[in-house]
């Protein structure tokens, strides 16, 4: 597996391998890159901070990230990194670059760039999910991707940009592309991190979030990979391939040609000692309709493994082909070595937003379970493509709702199901990949089903290699309801966009790509209600029943659910709902579709993603610990706003923190550090 590092008092950095027991304490254990490690395991086996502990937690630090900017930002999705007793982060509006005293959180340095109109007009705007750190012992940099997409070098010790990398220290990643793209207006961003492995930088892209794009021909989301020294391109992957390259004849009718998106939007893995990049690729313009792209269209929804000096495919598996409902690979590939009826696997497993765990050999691509075609409906959506069948995997189980029937619907009594079957009379309900309709009165208004917000998103899985246990959240309770209706002149080139009969077409943006800095300030949305995307209520509670969203811990060995809970406790609006008065609830869990999780010695660590209140603490929200062997809760500490970015662990002088990123509804931005009483 992949090591983690250690630094001793003296300065001296270890290797140590992550299969291996805890660390003892006087180490410094270190949180490099986003996902912890290249592996995006999101684990440290630390235990200083365990089940009999967790509730005594106290704020060690909070660092508000209101000035790092021209306003307050209500969406902060970092994970920060640790390395050598100093905490880097992306904050603010702007997306500024932070360091701060690992030990008291006081700010040792700021980076911010201004991008007049080029930030004004970015696609992915705010502070986004993070940053990356390199070293060769003599050198530190910090890099980042600015919201006006250029890769930005920093010296780790000044903030400085570094003089040698690149044009002043910023590649512009518009440019050398490719492709023709305008460097002020042209469309593609990135909330994600860079990945960082030995000298090479890999970047990927993302187009506005959302379900109508302007045109079809949209920007092309190729993945590249820079000098971390330089700067200097070192190779392209074309994740829709060029004339004359393999996949080309998967898009049919030439359609390659014209079409756009397929980008990586999402975290990149490396295994270094495969020499192997994992690509999570998402799927091509546009989300719901794909009459104008005929044919499978690779790599549109594929894991691809690419060479990691030349960007060569090594393999690929397309896990969704045409892809018409937005579920496009958002996680992070999870690098794993397991123990599969007594034979060692090289495994890589790609959680999904349809709930499903995709697991491969990452050295072949071949399965490790079987993933048989399997035959869905066709549609009836003029000039609409549909392919016949859809690979799903026989193991491990789906661990989380990824269709919709009657018995889906809300059943905490016969009044309640009764009225959900009215109000979804006139959509159309399905399994998974059930697809798409035209909009029309009285019916099918639209397809009710999974969201682009349901299953697992961007946060991603975690994977603890001492158990061989992937611990997955899923939101169950994320629904939309989607019809196709011919845009209105001007708005589109596409033959469909996404509306609803009776209803305006309107450019439908998703929750998540913020305002502008350089545009004026929105008014701070009211707290979460719940329903996590939910358009569909009954009594003011999510048309489907519970659990709203669940951890799953799945035992990679054998591709079996060992647990599953209901991730957070029962929210105020059902509680108290007047249509349950009188009724026993059980543990409903909490619907939101940021929530990361983390993984110790004996904790999976998330926490809730909306806001409660309660007589034990004030309005806020919960992080909650469970114990990793049997999925009890076994302590929470109160936030003042929902988890918005996932949480990390580091140890310091002796000292285990737990870092999460916070905000939402009128709470701003902050990163809190907890720690055990009696520390610095």
């Amino acid at each position: 597996m992949t090591p983690f590092k250690t630094r001793l008092a003296g300065g001296v950095m270890l290797a140590v391998l992550s299969l291996g027991a805890a660390p003892a304490m006087a180490q410094d254990v270190e949180w490099p890159s986003y996902t912890a490690d290249l592996a995006g395991s999101r684990y440290r086996p630390l235990d200083q901070i365990n089940a009999s502990n967790f509730s005594k937690l106290e704020v060690a630090w909070r660092f508000k990230t209101d000035s790092i900017g021209n306003r307050p930002e209500f969406k902060l999705a970092g994970t920060p990194l640790m390395v050598g007793g100093v905490i880097y982060a992306t904050a603010g509006s702007r997306r500024g670059v932070v360091a701060l005293d690992a030990a008291t959180g006081e700010l040792l340095w700021v980076h911010s760039e201004r991008e007049g109109a080029r930030g004004a007009a970015a696609p992915r705007q705010l502070s986004g999910r993070g940053l990356s750190y390199w070293s060769d012992g003599k050198q530190s940099r910090v890099l980042y991707v600015t919201p006006g997409y250029r890769l930005v070098a920093l010296d780790a010790k000044t903030g400085q940009r570094v003089a040698d990398f690149g044009k002043a220290g910023e590649v512009d990643l518009k440019s050398d592309f490719d492709q023709e793209i305008d460097l002020v207006t042209g469309e593609v961003g990135l909330h994600a991190a860079p990945t960082v492995a030995g000298n090479t930088i890999i970047i990927g892209g993302a187009m506005h979030e959302g379900f109508t794009p302007a045109k079809k021909a949209n920007t092309k989301g190729y993945v590249r990979a820079y000098d971390v020294r330089t700067g200097k391109r070192l190779w392209t992957f074309h994740t829709i391939p060029q004339k004359g390259e393999y996949g080309y004849d998967t898009w049919l009718k030439g359609s390659a040609e014209t079409t756009g998106n397929t980008a990586v939007w999402t975290q990149i893995t490396v295994d270094e000692g495969l020499n192997t990049a994992y690509l999570a690729v998402e799927s091509p313009t546009s989300d719901f309709y794909g009459g104008h792209r005929p044919g499978n269209g690779l790599y549109g929804n594929s894991l691809v493994a690419v060479d990691l000096t030349t960007g060569q495919r090594k393999w690929h598996y397309q896990v969704i082909h045409h892809e018409i409902w937005d579920y496009d690979n958002s996680s992070a590939p999870l690098l794993m070595d397991i123990q599969v009826a007594g034979k060692p696997i090289k495994a890589v497993a790609l959680p999904s937003k349809q709930g499903l765990l995709y697991v491969f050999d990452r050295v072949t691509g071949k399965p490790v379970w079987p993933i048989p075609e399997v035959k869905v409906p066709k549609g009836d959506v003029p000039g609409e493509w549909y392919a016949p069948t859809q690979p799903i995997p026989s193991k491990p189980p789906a661990y989380a709702r990824n269709g919709i029937g009657v018995d889906d619907l809300i059943d905490f009594t016969p009044e309640l199901r009764a009225k959900a079957v009215e109000l979804t009379k006139n959509y159309r309900m399905g399994p998974v990949y059930t697809p798409p309709v035209v909009s029309k009165q009285p019916g099918p208004l639209g397809l009710l089903s999974y969201s682009a917000q349901g299953g697992t998103n961007w946060p991603g899985g975690s994977f603890d290699p001492e158990t061989h246990t992937a611990y997955i959240y899923a939101c169950n309770s994320c629904i939309g309801a989607y019809g196709l209706q011919p845009p209105p002149e001007g708005m589109s080139d596409l033959d469909y966009v996404v509306g609803v009969a009776g209803q305006p077409v309107t450019m439908v943006r998703t929750p998540g790509s913020g305002a502008s800095a350089d545009a004026p300030p929105p008014k701070p949305a009211p707290a979460a209600a719940g329903g996590g995307g939910n358009r569909l209520t009954v009594d003011g509670m999510p048309l489907l029943k519970p659990p709203y969203s669940t951890i799953s811990a799945i035992d990679l060995d054998n591709g079996t659910i060992k647990w599953q809970i209901a991730h957070g406790e029962t929210p105020d609006f059902i509680r108290n709902n007047p249509a349950l008065k009188g009724l026993n609830i059980p543990r409903t869990g909490q619907s939101g579709y940021q929530i990361g999780t983390l993984v110790t010695k004996s904790l999976v660590i998330a926490g809730d993603g909306m806001v409660t209140s309660g007589p034990d603490h004030p309005r806020g929200a919960m992080l909650r610990a469970y114990d990793k062997a049997t999925g009890k809760e076994v302590g929470s500490v109160w936030m003042p706003a929902p988890q918005s970015g996932s949480p990390m662990t580091y140890s310091l002088n002796g000292r285990q923190y737990l870092v999460v990123a916070v905000s939402g509804g009128v709470y701003s931005g902050e990163y809190i550090a907890y720690a055990l009483p009696g520390g610095n």
